[in-house]
């Protein structure tokens, strides 16, 4: 490698404004396009450029005057070992565990899984127990996770000695640096397997199809997760078992829509039962219940029945259900039906009607279905 300040001409505690105007002079003098040529060098102007490229940069300057080559990759001394090198040669992240020194344990964690399970609506409102099948990692029966077969055991590792490490020795500025690196032999674990279980192939885990009992409590909801600690795969040799997921999607219903722990439904009524007032009967998630609507009942008025919506996950109590009712207009009337409602007309004075306009007010279901729907 070139002395780069023999090369500007500069001395080695050139100020940076030195290093440059070395540089544009040396440049003009030998650069092809400018000297012609006869006085240019490509060659000459070269050196010049990669000198200054180095010179003009404080971090490679910094790394040159330390004995480096800010050129190579690595920032080495053109050996191959470079400051990375020497760093895990003096912390001890060359071991290849990340800092840890000796062997690396063979054992693992296993693992996570994930499982969408679907439900309905009732079983999101009251909890249900199921039953479910995971197809997984469990601790191989013949080996138990030591990874030999019966009768015969790890055996340590002749190329490292046990260690898990090999050492090398490296050409830095510094002189000769001893180094460790994973033993090849072992991939770093110190120990071999030299006769590796036939049932799991020497990985102490096999593959099982396994039932898991599930408790889903109520108030839950699509996208509700629900963690099993411990129930899913079997590590690496044995090592502990990572855990199971279960992602809840609630299937929709076709009466109720949910908004929390709420339901929501529409109720058609007649006309005459509006005005007159009535009792109906509707089907919940609890079974019948009754709904009693006044007289007078008006168009989007809501009944709300409260404790029979969805259970509050991890807390007692439950939502509501809110009963919007929908008044039926008839649209075909015989005469005697049409006589009769312009006596009634003619009773409430209602013969000639006066326009009177007001503000908009959809009602509060008419809002969430359109919110539902993406209007």
């Amino acid at each position: 490698m070139s002395d780069y300040y023999e090369v500007l001409g500069v001395p080695r505690d050139a100020s940076p404004e030195q290093i440059k105007k070395a540089y544009r002079r040396l440049a003009r003098e030998h650069h092809p396009d400018v000297a012609g040529p006869e006085g240019g060098s490509e060659d000459r102007f070269k050196d010049v450029s990669q000198a200054y490229e180095v010179l003009s940069n404080p971090e490679k300057r910094r790394m040159y005057d330390l004995g480096g080559d800010p050129s190579h990759p690595a920032g080495g001394a053109g050996g191959g070992f470079g400051f990375q090198d020497i760093f895990e040669t003096f912390f001890g992240a060359a071991t290849g565990g990340g800092g840890q020194r000796g062997p690396i344990p063979r054992a693992r964690r296993g693992q996570d899984a994930l499982v969408r399970i679907d439900i309905d609506l009732a079983e999101a409102a009251f909890g249900v127990h199921r039953e479910i099948q995971v197809d997984t990692a469990v601790l191989c029966p013949t080996c138990s996770g030591t990874c030999c077969r019966p009768g015969t055991s790890p055996r340590t590792c002749d190329a490292c000695g046990g260690r898990g490490s090999v050492q090398r020795v490296a050409r830095s500025f510094l002189g000769q640096v001893m180094t460790s690196q994973p033993c090849a032999a072992c991939h770093g674990f110190g120990t071999v397997i030299p006769e590796p279980c036939t049932e799991c192939a020497g990985e102490g885990r096999v593959a099982s199809r396994r039932v898991l009992n599930v408790d889903i409590p109520a108030g839950v909801d699509t996208g509700t997760r629900i963690k099993l600690t411990g129930q899913g795969q079997v590590g690496p040799a044995g090592g502990p078992a990572g855990d199971v997921y279960l992602e809840i999607r609630e299937r929709r219903h076709e009466t109720f829509v949910r908004e929390g722990d709420d339901l929501h439904c529409t109720l058609p009524v007649p006309m005459t039962a509006a005005a007159l007032g009535t009792v109906l009967t509707l089907d919940t998630l609890d079974g019948p219940q009754e709904v009693d609507l006044r007289p007078g009942t008006q168009p989007a008025q809501v009944v709300t029945l409260r404790g029979l919506g969805i259970g509050h996950l991890h807390a007692g109590g439950r939502g509501d259900l809110h009963v919007h009712v929908e008044v039926q207009v008839p649209d075909a009337l015989d005469e005697e039906q049409a006589e009769l409602l312009r006596r009634l007309a003619g009773l409430r004075g209602e013969e000639r009607p006066e326009a009177r306009l007001s503000a908009a007010h959809p009602g509060v279901f008419s809002k969430l279905r359109d919110k539902l729907s993406g209007r």
